[in-house]
């Protein structure tokens, strides 16, 4: 079964915004907290950011923090992470988690295929 569905990667220039969708089971959304990480091209997975089940504590990687937001949307079972400012170092796949929380990815049980963001200089 599909736990986890991304959307909303594509190819931007520096400065431009994104928002990444990633839509999960009424019943994955609810139990657990969802995430975003990323793995720029030749680099490790990062983390990105998280938010918990109930939408009261969020966390962002430091090279994120004032230009990505994280929100969940519990009637829509999605989780967005909308990207303002983007530079060509956010360039990556992305990747939506759901799982325990937290900011390393043994925190997450599930995991979405991915969706690729390009930004070009």
């Amino acid at each position: 079964q599909v736990q986890l569905v991304e959307s909303g990667g594509g190819l931007v220039q520096a400065g431009d915004s994104l928002r990444l969708s990633c839509a999960a089971s009424a019943r994955t959304f609810s139990m657990y907290a969802m995430a975003w990480f990323r793995q720029p091209p030749g680099k490790e997975r990062e983390f990105v950011a998280a938010i918990s089940r109930s939408g009261d504590s969020i966390w962002y990687a430091d090279s994120v923090k004032g230009r990505f937001t994280i929100s969940r949307d519990g009637a829509k079972n999605t989780v967005y992470l909308q990207m303002n400012s983007l530079k060509p170092e956010d360039t990556a796949v992305y990747y939506c988690a759901s799982g325990s929380g937290g900011t390393y990815g043994s925190g997450y049980s599930y995991w979405g295929q991915g969706t690729q963001v390009t930004v070009s200089s």
